[in-house]
């Protein structure tokens, strides 16, 4: 991780490795909708509604991970003050944000044919919610704040102190009566789904984490070339004429 730790070497990896993380980003996300829309069976009890979980559970999914890189590389950053720590977790900010707005929007989509509602306030959906505004106040935190050093700092307060969410969305439908149905693939006793929907599922999961990567390392090229045109322009003001 510290031999990356230089931006100009950091950029040179960077920039070979996006076009293959997006290439093949797109492409398990063609094969995992295609998979999900003509090859899985409908639901036996759901029928065909029960298709948006190929797009829902993943994005749900990630989400939660998203977040989590971004409190490590906020504790990486306070603990080991590595320098691209910040800018990874800054640039992953609005990529989880999107996964999670998606989690909402398809949750709603799914859950008023099966539920009778586009919302109800349960355990995991409000503290899904909860999470989405807390990737919105990180993204508004290091634009309210001018100076980098203290916005940061700042920022990984929030990173840090908001990542207490993550454990309760994972454990809110076993820790409270909610209408969400509970975990159906990450059990100790084995996936409860037929191996025809489990295929798709991971398709698109793997899917969804490949093409973060891209955007990630997409959105950390264009936080190094800006935080190195801030410099240069600083230099510029502050030389004698």
């Amino acid at each position: 991780m510290l031999a990356y730790a230089n931006p100009r070497r950091f950029l040179r990896l960077a920039r070979a490795l996006t076009p293959w993380f997006l290439g093949a980003g797109v492409a398990l996300t063609v094969v995992g909708l295609f998979l999900a829309l003509f090859v899985a069976p409908p639901d036996y009890q759901q029928g065909d509604a029960a298709r948006i979980m190929y797009v829902h559970v993943p994005a749900a999914w990630m989400a939660l991970f998203v977040y989590a890189c971004m409190a490590i590389s906020s504790a990486v950053a306070f603990i080991w003050k590595h320098p691209l720590a910040d800018i990874a977790a800054k640039a992953s900010a609005p990529i989880g944000c999107v996964f999670t707005a998606l989690a909402l929007i398809t949750g709603m989509l799914w859950g008023q044919p099966m539920w009778g509602a586009w919302w109800v306030w349960d355990a995991r959906l409000t503290s899904v919610l909860i999470l989405f505004f807390l990737y919105l106040g990180y993204i508004v935190l290091w634009g309210a704040i001018e100076e980098p050093t203290r916005a940061a700092r700042a920022a990984r307060i929030l990173a840090l102190v908001g990542a207490i969410n993550i454990p309760i969305i994972h454990f809110s439908v076993e820790w409270w009566n909610t209408l969400h149905q509970g975990a159906t693939v990450f059990r100790t006793d084995g996936p409860a789904i037929s191996a025809s929907m489990l295929a798709p599922l991971l398709v698109m999961a793997v899917a969804y984490n490949v093409l973060y990567v891209a955007l990630l390392l997409i959105r950390m090229r264009m936080e190094v070339s800006q935080r190195r045109l801030r410099t240069i322009r600083l230099g510029l003001e502050t030389a004698p004429a």
